[in-house]
């Protein structure tokens, strides 16, 4: 952790400083900056010098700085001179100024470069210090869209992310993306409910899924012949159908044909890790000047930059520390309180969560009326300086209040009331009682925005190292291949030694189509959407026929495949099953086509009926349905079953076999239950001596054990379940009736006793059927999980050839 010296401390009576020396010196430490801060100025309070001071103090530190310079007051940053010489100053004074002044230009360095050494010298600095920090930085303006500086390749920003795990970091660079374009054409874009903004997004993902790179021109040649067939649940020409497509394109296409925006594709690439350090690993201060562009463009620019920050930010491990600042100047018109521009939803997600990354984010702006301080709520550093109007300032109390709580706003007013230039209010977090200070002297030369022609001298030997290291951007997807523009002939690809713009020769009766660039399956087999050449392929479908006597299957299926590369050697092991549908074959070859030549011989019939032959054979060898197969039922599944529900159709079966076979038991018990009855029946009538009640409690227990699984045989009932049911409910008690019957017998006479012994031979009856039940269940529940799985093959007459075609796959 470091100290970021800003200034010293001063009575707000008097304005002045409270000590000559460092005990009165203010400095924010680096790790509060992990909460953000916030620099609120009028013109004219040294707001930029503010900002200024906080960048070189991060610099000092140690850590990269990625600058967003609207106005163009940053490019100061590169304007330090270790030697304080007048000379020094003199290539970049405001001549206008030292007219005004009635001196020389050669005087007025002199005077500069006097007064930058008094001034730093009053804070205990020197030569020695801005040594020290242009020694350990390295300082780079960018100028998107302009040659004066570093020119940056917006165009060919569209590079696969390292990382495409996390689908919202991905969603949120493309969102950022496609907003800002459309937003320079004039397309007000939603990425719920613009089909424009839909239509992009998926395209550049489609391309980032596959692994290609994108940049403008290609993205905008997609429009009209997309690489997807949907979108959401909808046709794509339904949802977005293609006259209105090739009309947003060509309103793309007008801004890739303005010779200004040539300048858009020129320089590196833009790459956050590049911009924040050298090859060395040296902290780099990149400052990225918008000034001279328009409104749009600067939308466009700079929520492209804070989707990539965030991108890369996502990447990084968690700290407590600053690893890195991004500096806003002029933050307004990027976070308005109600709209919602481009650049709003990758400040708020900063906002939110740079914290955890080790990010600080800075935001200036002399507008606190144009603010959204709910997105800036997360801040912990304020720093205030003169406002303006009462308006400003009621307004910037409001939000302060609204943000930080427990704000004291009269007192807070009445200091901000009476701030002058150069001093500020520093609010710290978690501390009720604001500071007052005045700024030290910037290192920087704050000469007011840099010319275009100062910005291309500063960065002559900087833009030529960056021309050099500078990738070429990617075209097509492929290096050294034209883009296609919307409205224009396609230019032909070079043609090789082995390629060639004529179609070669092919046999007589042989279908010939080209894969459409939208086909699902293209990339599976080895083609390319993007491909500038074509490759031969053999693309078939098959109606095929499982059919299986013994267990009465005819089941007819259709097999679609794709054999790539067709070689003169006929191998259809390799061929790859595919799903497609007509619109996948196209009838009509694409522009400018460029053929590659092969060893097949494609223009003779036996090497289609050898090919037909082969892909026959190869699914003869190795096509197979398996089904369900319960032998003992002679039961078989059906193709596309589950082993659940064929299980479930044998147990059903089988259930039926055992109650068949319950119902064939009643012959055999009939006749000894009717013997036995008849024999009860007869006793009855002797025993006259028992007392009633006696009587009635032994047949009540007679006939309950006699009509509980008996019953339920001979009375008709054929299912086991019912009567396996009673089997362990009323039968299940025998025991326990006999031993009552048999006391009451040695009560009573002989003739009880005979009716006992008839008692018991019921039972024993009773038993010996639960026996018989039970064996009958068990053994018809195993035989319904008897399963095991039949393989169903084919035959060569089960394999007919339905459509065969040569097929022209795109290719790199």
């Amino acid at each position: 952790m470091a100290d970021l010296f800003l200034g010293g401390a001063i009575d707000p009576a008097t304005h002045e400083r409270t000590t000559d020396d460092a005990t009165s010196h203010i400095s924010v430490a680096t790790d509060a900056l992990t909460t953000h801060g916030v620099i609120v100025g009028m013109t004219g309070s040294g707001k930029t010098g503010l900002g200024v001071i906080v960048i070189e103090e991060a610099l000092k530190s140690g850590l990269p700085v990625i600058a967003i310079d609207p106005k163009g007051d940053l490019t100061n940053l590169c304007l330090t001179f270790p030697d304080l010489a007048a000379a020094d100053f003199r290539p970049w004074i405001d001549e206008a100024q030292a007219k005004n002044a009635d001196k020389t230009p050669d005087q007025f360095a002199a005077d500069q470069a006097a007064l930058w050494t008094k001034g730093l010298a009053g804070w205990d600095l020197g030569g020695t210090d801005i040594g020290e920090l242009r020694a350990t930085t390295d300082f780079t303006i960018y100028t998107p869209g302009s040659q004066s500086g570093v020119p940056m390749n917006i165009v060919g920003s569209l590079q696969v992310p390292k990382d495409m795990s996390d689908a919202e970091v991905v969603s949120d660079e493309i969102d950022g993306y496609v907003s800002g374009l459309l937003g320079l054409v004039g397309v007000e874009s939603d990425p719920l409910s613009s089909r424009e903004h839909i239509l992009l997004s998926n395209l550049i993902n489609h391309s980032w899924t596959e692994g290609k790179a994108l940049d403008l021109m290609t993205l905008v040649g997609m429009i009209a012949t997309p690489p997807i067939r949907k979108l959401g649940v909808f046709e794509l020409d339904q949802f977005f159908p293609e006259a209105d497509r090739m009309k947003l394109a060509m309103q793309l296409n007008g801004l890739l044909a303005s010779p200004a925006f040539a300048a858009w594709a020129a320089g590196p690439p833009l790459d956050i890790d590049s911009m924040m350090f050298t090859p060395d690993g040296k902290p780099r201060c990149a400052i990225i000047t918008t000034a001279h562009l328009s409104d749009e463009e600067r939308q466009f620019v700079t929520s492209l930059i804070l989707s990539k920050l965030v991108t890369w930010m996502r990447r990084q491990s968690g700290t407590t520390d600053l690893r890195a600042m991004l500096y806003m100047d002029e933050v307004a018109g990027y976070l308005p309180p109600t709209a919602n521009p481009p650049t709003k939803k990758p400040i708020m997600l900063l906002m939110k969560q740079a914290r955890a990354f080790g990010v600080g984010v800075v935001l200036s702006t002399q507008n606190p009326v144009d603010i959204d301080y709910k997105a800036i709520s997360n801040a912990g550093t304020w720093m205030i300086g003169r406002l303006q109007t009462d308006r400003d300032k009621a307004r910037l109390l409001d939000g302060m209040s609204s943000a930080s709580g427990g704000v004291d706003i009269n007192a807070v007013g009445d200091t901000i009331s009476g701030l002058g230039k150069r001093e500020f209010m520093l609010r710290r977090a978690g501390q009720d009682q604001p500071e007052v200070f005045t700024t030290r002297w910037a290192m920087s030369y704050l000469r007011g925005p840099m010319t275009r022609d100062q910005i291309e001298q500063m960065m002559g030997s900087a833009k030529v190292e960056a021309e050099t290291a500078a990738a070429p951007a990617p075209s097509s997807g492929l290096t050294g291949q034209p883009t296609p523009v919307p409205g224009a002939a396609a230019p032909r690809p070079e043609v090789d030694d082995d390629e060639s713009a004529v179609m070669p020769e092919i046999a007589d009766g042989t279908a010939i189509r080209w894969a459409d660039i939208a086909s699902p399956w293209l990339s599976d087999v080895g083609g390319d959407s993007r491909g500038p050449k074509l490759a031969a392929a053999a693309v078939a479908r098959i109606n095929l026929r499982y059919d299986e006597t013994k267990a009465d299957l005819v089941h007819d299926d259709e097999f679609e495949c794709v054999v790539f590369p067709l070689a003169e050697q006929i191998d259809a092991s390799g061929m790859i099953k595919v799903d497609y549908d007509d619109r996948d074959l196209r009838t009509e070859a694409p522009d400018a086509a460029v053929y590659r030549l092969t060893d097949a011989k494609l223009a003779n019939k036996t090497y289609w009926s050898s090919l037909e032959k082969a892909i026959r054979d190869e699914l003869v060898r190795t096509s197979t349905v398996d089904i369900g197969m319960n032998k003992p039922l002679k039961l078989y599944g059906r193709p596309g079953e589950s082993n659940d529900d064929f299980e479930a159709r044998c147990l059903k079966v089988a259930d039926e076999q055992a109650d068949a076979e319950i119902a064939k038991l009643r012959d055999k018990y009939e006749t000894k239950a009717k013997r036995l009855r008849d024999q009860v029946d007869g006793l009855e009538d002797k025993i006259e001596l028992l007392e009633e009640q006696s009587k009635s409690k032994r047949n009540s227990e007679l006939l309950s054990t006699a009509g509980s699984v008996l019953g339920g045989l001979l009375g008709g009932s054929k299912s086991k379940g019912g009567m396996l049911g009673g089997l362990f409910g009323k039968a299940g008690t025998a025991a326990r009736r006999r031993g009552t019957t048999k006391a009451a017998g040695e009560r009573v006479d002989a003739a009880e006793n005979k009716l006992e012994r008839l008692t018991i031979d019921i039972e024993d009856l009773e038993a010996e059927l639960a026996e018989e039940l039970i064996e009958i269940d068990e053994r018809w529940m195993e035989t319904g999980k008897e399963i095991s799985q039949l393989s169903v093959g084919l035959e060569a007459t089960d394999v007919k050839v339905a459509q065969i075609s040569l097929t022209w796959l795109p290719v790199t």
